[in-house]
């Protein structure tokens, strides 16, 4: 916020800063909103200036076979991933931050790996790996995977969320004989859910968004939505692709209002914990 006694020199610095931010906004969110008015575009190509305004590419993407297999895919995909990735992520990070011993900080690095390995070897990988089992183009190893690449983002948050814990609320419950199965029941997951609950979201969107190793697990029966976008741009670039890469933006959108309604909620549970 500016000052009265800034000088004009500092007035100056204040304003170029805030218009080079918002230059650099306009340039990575242009190209997302581009697409939007594109899907109601009337005529049969992606271009502009758009020949009029229809639903006609909205029908079509929910009068088509083959896009609501790929929807129906991912709504089977992404939920199960994101079960998993929450479950044996929320485990990981409360064993990891609680427990104190050799080779912390490599168990550590090991579990978030899946986060910084590029993703194509990722999925060269588990291609290798479950090709020879028979489970190539399954639903199980496509889940399976998708939810290691979920588990990171689920240990970094409920892990954040942990940092603020006060755990003299598990020693009370303790004290009052509660089991630690109730004691995680009942106070630690109601503490921690906001952390949870985010890294949840982030593992939905990553198994959701994921077309790399879709292409290398999946069959024609289990190709997800963002596969079957990639496979509409090399083959037949119809703007029905624009409607669903709409409905995704869209979707991602609800995302993130839900995740900042969450972090929002994790400051209060935090500011309002006895100390």
């Amino acid at each position: 916020m500016l000052s009265p006694y800034q000088s004009p020199i500092e007035r100056v610095w204040y304003y170029a800063l805030r218009i080079l931010c918002g230059a650099v906004l306009l340039f990575l969110i242009l190209p997302v909103l581009v697409i939007i008015p594109l899907s109601f575009n009337s005529g049969s190509f992606l271009v502009y200036p758009m020949q009029g305004f229809s639903l006609h590419w909205y029908q079509d993407f929910f009068a088509s076979a083959e896009w609501m297999r790929a929807l129906r895919n991912s709504i089977i995909v992404a939920p199960a991933a994101t079960l998993l990735a929450m479950v044996f992520g929320t485990l990981a990070s409360i064993g990891l931050v609680r427990s104190y011993f050799p080779g912390k900080a490599l168990v550590m690095a090991l579990v978030i790996s899946p986060m910084v390995v590029p993703v194509v070897i990722v999925g060269v990988a588990t291609y290798l790996f479950f090709a020879p089992l028979g489970l190539g183009n399954s639903y199980f190893s496509l889940i399976v995977v998708h939810a290691v690449l979920g588990v990171p983002f689920v240990i970094i948050t409920v892990s954040a969320t942990l940092q603020g814990f006060n755990y003299n609320l598990v020693r009370a419950a303790a004290s009052l004989g509660a089991n630690p199965l109730l004691t995680f029941r009942k106070v630690t997951l109601p503490l921690i859910a906001p952390g949870v609950i985010s890294g949840a979201l982030f593992a939905f969107a990553t198994s959701f968004d994921e077309v790399v190793v879709t292409l290398f697990l999946a069959g024609p029966e289990q190709a997800t939505l963002p596969r079957q976008m990639f496979s509409g741009i090399r083959e037949n670039l119809s703007p029905t692709i624009a409607a669903a890469a709409t409905l995704l933006i869209a979707f991602s959108v609800v995302l993130l209002l839900t995740l900042e309604w969450l972090r929002g909620r994790g400051e209060r549970l935090r500011t309002s914990a006895p100390a």
